[in-house]
Formats: C-alpha cells, structure tokens, sequence
C-alpha cells in the first residue's frame, strides 16, 4: 500500500489481492473455483481477482467509498451492506431457539442473582401460561379435526407417555452411580408426563401437527396426575407411607395449562380482527416463543448453579450423561415404532406416515416435565434422599431436551439440512466479502 498527496488530496493506492478461489486452487488442485463452501450455491460474492480495495479520498465521507475504480465496481452504501448483512440475520433467526438457550445457560451459571429471584416469582408458570394461552389463540377450528383424524397417533403417543415410559425407570434403577440419588432421581424424571413448555413450541417451529401436540400434552398431564402416584409407589415409595398430593398438583395444572389454553381459543373465535392479526404475525410468535424458551434454562440453571458447583464435575457429568442418553434412547424408540407402525402392513400407515404426526409424536413422546417431578420429589422429602441431589439429574435432563441438544438437530432434519446449510454458506460469503476488502 502507497499514499501520495495531489493537489492537498490523500489518495490511497491500492493492489489486488489473489482471489480466494485461486488460493484454494493453489492448495487443493482438485478445488472447483465455482462451487460453494457447503451447499452447492457459486460463490458469486466473493471478489474474484480484478476486485480492488476501496479507494477512498479525503473529500469524501464515511459510507461514500467506491469498491474499485471502473465502471464495474460496486458501491458500498448502507443498502449494500444490509443486502450483505440479509444472510447472517437469516440464520441467526433460523436458529433464534439454540441460541438463546445456551445464552440462558450461559447466563445462569455467569450471573444467576436474577435467575434465581425470577424462579422464586414462578416466572415459569407464568411462561407456560402465555405459551398456552397463546396457542389457544393460534388453534383454528380446523385443528380439532386434525386430532381426530389423527387418533391412533395420539392413542400411540398416550401409551408410551403414561405406560411405557415409566417401565424403562426399572432399567435405570439398574444402574451404580455414587451418589445414588441421581439415579433415583432420573428414574423419578421418566415416569413423568411429557414436558408442559418444549413439546408444543417445538412442533410448531418445525411445522408439526401442534394440534396433535398439545393434546397430547394436556391429555398426558391430567391423566398423569392418577398415573404417577402409582407408579412412584409402586417402584420407589412403596413401604414409605408417601403420600402425593394428586389434587393439589391437579388444581395447579388446571391454571397452568387449561384455563389459559380455553381462554385463548375463546378470544380467538370472540375477536375476528384479533385471529386475522394472530395469523398474520405468525413469524413474530414464532420469534416471541423461542425467546421464552431460553428462560427455562436460565432459570433452572441459576436455582441449581450452588449444587453444581459442590458436586464433583466428573459426577455430574456422568448424570448429565445418563439424562441425554435417556433422552436420545426415547427419540430413537419412537423414530423406530414410528417408521414400524407406517409399513405397508400396518393398518394405520396413513396416519403414522404424515410427516406432521411423526414430527409430533417424536417430540412430545420424549421429553418429560421437570415442574411435575420437582413437585413430587418435594413431596416425598428426605424419604428417598437428599432433595436437591433427586432433582439435579433432571435438571440436567431438562436442560437438555429444551436446550436441544438432540431435538434441535432433530429439528434441522425436520425444516430441511439444505435450508440450514444455505443459510449458512451465504453467511460466510458475506463475512469473507465484507472483511476481505479492508484487510491490509
């Protein structure tokens, strides 16, 4: 690079870097100068080797540069670069809910003075409230058709939910793990019904029968309030005289989930102008919800940050460990009688063979609902161990399946891998073009 002063005018020569595609050329022979990083799109953005710096004279100002100097070069005005900048806010948006998880992760175990203090106002509940208020307000008339039509789906996803999950905690209750309250507490997690918050969300953001969805949720929930003090009984408490408080749990549930669910759906068929408006907006409830989500996390993780940090790391990782196998176990378990119940020979391939029902179904069938399962192990005390320890698994199981660790890769199957990916290689193309022409 040279200056030279003309006529009281800093002029800024410049030269021409080789093209990336050339640089990769000389690397790998075998590169192909047209084809894209990941996905197949031409790297039609990246400079080729007649681009040039911006020459930039002291009488213009900022945002006046010219990228290169004929009559081919391109002007970099704010237009320009939001048309750059378009890809990045695409894929960030298309992953808005992995993001903000972690960052409510992160924020937990950082600074968790106002996680805690948002736990001990019951933000969650309030949370899942609007979630299912708001999906009443989304639930069209149409939606309870959908579930009818769909009903060996939903029979399918109430069994497994209610009758065989819990089964699988005789397996895990086979396992060593010192100390033996996490396994306890794990196999506490597994008899639960299906999570109140990530099931429904999810099946919506990745075009699932959310109808099939959130019945399955409310269904599981109030009969999992006769189901699981049976089973807890049966496999943990028996001989103890605990008692679960089936009632109390109902009546809050009740709140929780029904009321606001109802309501919604009433204001919804109440206000026309108000469904015209709901589905227009879809993308912005779409957004709302995956920020919502990232204060689960946020908050389980700052509650439970000062028992984290007693236990030793390689513990806990071992029950954070058994909480994502547990979790990948039932995704792969229900891929698996998914795909088996959509033969050719079953009698209900239609059903189980729509791409929104198996969405549904996988996702619902396999998380669990931490707020049921901490209310029971306080309800059960000391009884079967330290309470704190009894719920630290599931928090790291329920970390885990609203992080989604596994459903989000899950999802990325369900939207489209070729989606993602594009989205991605326009993201780096624009990242390398916009640094490239300013790198010295």
């Amino acid at each position: 690079m040279a200056a030279a002063m003309e006529a009281g005018t800093t002029v800024i020569h410049n030269f021409s870097p080789p093209s990336t595609s050339s640089i990769l050329r000389r690397r790998f022979p075998n590169f192909p100068a047209k084809y894209s990083l990941f996905s197949g799109v031409p790297l039609t953005c990246i400079p080729n080797r007649t681009s040039r710096f911006p020459t930039l004279s002291a009488s213009q100002g900022p945002g006046q540069a010219e990228y290169g100097g004929d009559k081919n070069g391109i002007i970099l005005t704010s237009s320009t670069v939001l048309a750059l900048a378009k890809p990045l806010l695409d894929f960030a948006f298309a992953n808005l809910l992995p993001f903000t998880l972690v960052a409510g992760v992160a924020l937990g175990i950082k600074s968790p003075a106002l996680g805690c203090l948002a736990h001990r106002y019951s933000l969650s509940k309030f949370i899942t409230s609007w979630l299912f208020f708001a999906s009443g307000l989304k639930m069209q008339d149409g939606d309870l058709d959908a579930v009818i039509e769909a009903w060996p789906a939903a029979f399918y996803g109430l069994a497994f939910i209610l009758l065989l999950s819990p089964l699988f905690s005789k397996l895990i209750l086979q396992l060593q793990l010192a100390p033996q309250e996490f396994v306890i507490g794990l196999a506490i997690f597994s008899c639960m019904p299906t999570a109140l918050n990530g099931g429904v969300a999810l099946t919506q953001l990745v075009g699932g029968n959310s109808a099939l969805a959130l019945a399955l949720t409310v269904t599981s929930v109030i009969l999992g309030m006769l189901t699981v003090p049976l089973w807890i009984t049966k496999f943990f408490a028996d001989g103890f005289g605990v008692a679960i408080p089936t009632w109390k749990l109902f009546q809050n549930l009740l709140l929780i989930l029904i009321v606001p669910l109802i309501l919604g759906k009433v204001m919804r068929n109440s206000f026309p102008g108000l469904a015209t408006y709901v589905d227009q907006n879809e993308r912005f409830f779409s957004i709302t919800t995956s920020i919502l989500l990232g204060f689960f996390p946020w908050m389980q993780v700052s509650k439970s940050r000062a028992l984290l940090m007693m236990v030793k790391p390689e513990v806990f990782v071992g029950a954070a460990g058994m909480g994502i196998l547990v979790h990948v176990f039932f995704l792969a378990f229900n891929a698996i009688m998914i795909r088996i119940l959509s033969a050719d020979s079953s009698p209900w391939k239609a059903v189980f063979e729509k791409k929104e029902n198996s969405r549904a179904l996988i996702l619902v069938c396999s998380q669990r609902s931490l707020l049921i399962a901490t209310a029971i192990v306080e309800q059960i005390g000391g009884v079967l161990g330290e309470s704190g320890l009894l719920v630290l698994p599931s928090v790291a199981a329920d970390v885990n399946q609203v992080l989604c660790l596994t459903d989000f890769l899950l999802s990325t199957v369900f939207i489209g891998s070729h989606n993602r990916l594009t989205y991605l290689n326009e993201a780096v193309i624009s990242c390398s073009f916009l640094y490239h022409p300013f790198r010295l």
